[in-house]
């Protein structure tokens, strides 16, 4: 059996190469907090991101095609089926990436939050004043930022990502997320979940803009339980906020190498990801291809 060429080996990914069309995508479960990956894995992680990210690739379909072929591992070539990867990894068409992080916002908080109490602004554009931590935006908003390759991603203007990518494809960037940003969270809130914001990827297959890498998962959105959503307070998150908790209260300075996480921080993060994939789906994880 032949062995897949890595393409790449990112923080939680590893990209392998199929053929000239296809890449072979495993979501491992390995988990970062402030840009640093810890050495112990958030067990069924990469299952969750794998599988929501199916998930919604079905849910999105009449709002914007998506790079899937497969997550059934008798649809791979027989050098992508290894025992390990199933339910982890997915068959994916290339396609020639955009160099902008696609987030949209439906909320103010996080890096928003902060640099609107510092000026007034969201991603250089003025907003009301008083808003509150976690109030809901009117209208949900397109905020692009660079793809670092080291360091940080750089919150840049819609006019910047024009100046990056053209009138063009900007203008459909924007229309694709905020619609697929739209629909997941109208759907999210009938479940009891707010999508405060995500990050889309986009990039071009024959052509076509499609979402691609991850879609909606706890990595790349921050989910929160409708009951705890209190504006003016930070919400329970259902992502990786253990692990951020419990490493910023050693007084780690999010420089590597970062503190062991605890047995019950590992235990309470993968809870948080199952949590969030059966209640927006409304599907058992227990059904997932090779979850235990």
């Amino acid at each position: 059996m032949n062995e897949l060429q890595l393409l790449h080996s990112g923080k939680v990914r590893e990209m392998y190469v199929v053929d000239d069309q296809h890449l072979l995508m495993v979501a491992t479960d390995r988990i970062s907090a402030f840009d640093v990956v810890f050495n112990e894995p958030i067990p069924d992680k990469g299952r969750v991101l794998t599988a929501m990210t199916v998930w919604w690739s079905n849910y999105l379909g009449s709002t914007a095609g998506t790079h899937l072929v497969s997550a059934d591992p008798a649809e791979f070539p027989e050098a992508a089926r290894r025992p390990e990867w199933e339910g982890r990894a997915l068959l994916v068409r290339k396609a020639d990436m955009l160099p902008l992080e696609c987030i949209v916002r439906g909320y103010i908080t996080g890096s928003a939050w902060k640099e609107y109490q510092e000026s007034g602004t969201m991603h250089g554009s003025s907003l009301p004043t008083g808003l509150l931590e976690a109030q809901q935006l009117p209208e949900p908003v397109f905020t692009p930022s660079t793809k670092a390759t080291e360091g940080h991603d750089i919150n840049i203007s819609y006019e910047e990502a024009v100046d990056m990518v053209g009138p063009q494809l900007a203008t459909q960037a924007r229309q694709i997320s905020v619609e697929a940003y739209t629909r997941a969270s109208e759907h999210a809130a009938r479940n009891g979940v707010i999508i405060a914001d995500t990050k889309f990827e986009l990039g071009l297959v024959d052509g076509e803009m499609v979402i691609a890498d991850e879609i909606l998962t706890p990595d790349s959105s921050r989910f929160w339980p409708a009951e705890n959503w209190d504006p003016g307070a930070t919400p329970v998150s259902l992502d990786k906020q253990p692990v951020r908790d419990a490493t910023e209260a050693t007084g780690w300075d999010k420089s590597p190498p970062p503190p062991p996480l605890s047995t019950e921080t590992v235990q309470a993060t993968r809870d948080r990801y199952i949590t969030a994939y059966e209640r927006i789906t409304g599907e058992s994880f227990a059904q997932w291809i090779g979850a235990r």
